[in-house]
């Protein structure tokens, strides 16, 4: 069970719900993943504009919690007015806090990530902090009070998969809140491997919306982060550096 303060979930999928070629294959997609946990940006939702499309209006809205972001924030303070305007609509307390930093790579700011998750728990939030795989930044989250940290595998979108897997390990076992793999995850390959490396959950978005075909590929994140817990929590066996026989050799008859 994943557990984010107040809340329990039996999926480890967060799916994001942007970039989907049509409303119609975005509701299989998010129907066929079951993901309990939808994100999405605050900026980019016509929340108080009845008149314009919008994907809630398609889904049982009922059956998920809804997870805003504040991606387009750059400061801490744009972060909070994002995040008080969702909480104002009514969708959830919940909040992942996205501050970018740059706009090329679109890597989160540190600082301003801090700051935010800082003024937005003493709001009452609850925190779901984006940052890149930075071991330290995590640490200070962590004692900070937030309810997860979802740290990026790498630039979000760039589907490289986990570019630097010791640094999310260390996050990892450190961890007292959930760890969400969030940003870069490419394949179902990926996402397994996430898992295997004890990440509580994975949110995916880019890797689905822009597969060639979003609804298997939904099918297929699920049940690779399925088999990724399921390996996790039966443990892999060590790697040696030469052969071992399957088969005792004692007792053989050929022997």
């Amino acid at each position: 069970m994943l557990k984010i303060g107040s809340y329990e979930f039996k999926s480890r999928l967060l799916l994001g719900t942007g970039k989907f070629p049509s409303f119609d294959i975005q509701k299989e997609a998010v129907d066929v993943s079951e993901a309990q946990i939808l994100t999405f940006a605050v900026r980019r939702m016509n929340i108080f504009e009845a008149n314009q499309p919008n994907f809630l209006e398609m889904l049982d809205v009922s059956k998920y919690t809804l997870l805003p972001n504040t991606a387009g924030a750059s400061t801490a303070e744009e972060a909070v007015r994002i995040a008080r305007l969702a909480k104002a609509s009514g969708l959830c307390d919940m909040i992942k806090v996205e501050v970018i930093g740059d706009w090329k790579t679109l890597l989160p700011d540190p600082l301003e990530t801090l700051k935010a998750s800082e003024m937005l728990l003493e709001e009452g939030f609850i925190v779901l902090s984006y940052t890149s795989d930075d071991v330290l930044l995590a640490k200070r989250l962590q004692e900070l009070g937030v309810h997860a940290i979802m740290p990026g595998a790498s630039p979000i979108g760039s589907g490289q998969g986990i570019i630097n897997p010791l640094n999310l390990s260390f996050i990892i076992e450190q961890a007292t809140v959930p760890i969400i793999v969030d940003a870069g995850i490419g394949s179902p390959s990926d996402a397994a491997l996430a898992m295997e490396l004890g990440a509580d959950a994975v949110l995916l978005n880019t890797a689905v919306s822009g597969s060639q075909n979003p609804v298997k590929m939904a099918m297929a994140m699920k049940l690779a982060i399925e088999a990724g817990r399921l390996g996790f929590e039966a443990g892999r066996i060590p790697k040696k550096r030469y052969a071992s026989a399957s088969s005792p050799m004692e007792g053989s008859l050929f022997l």
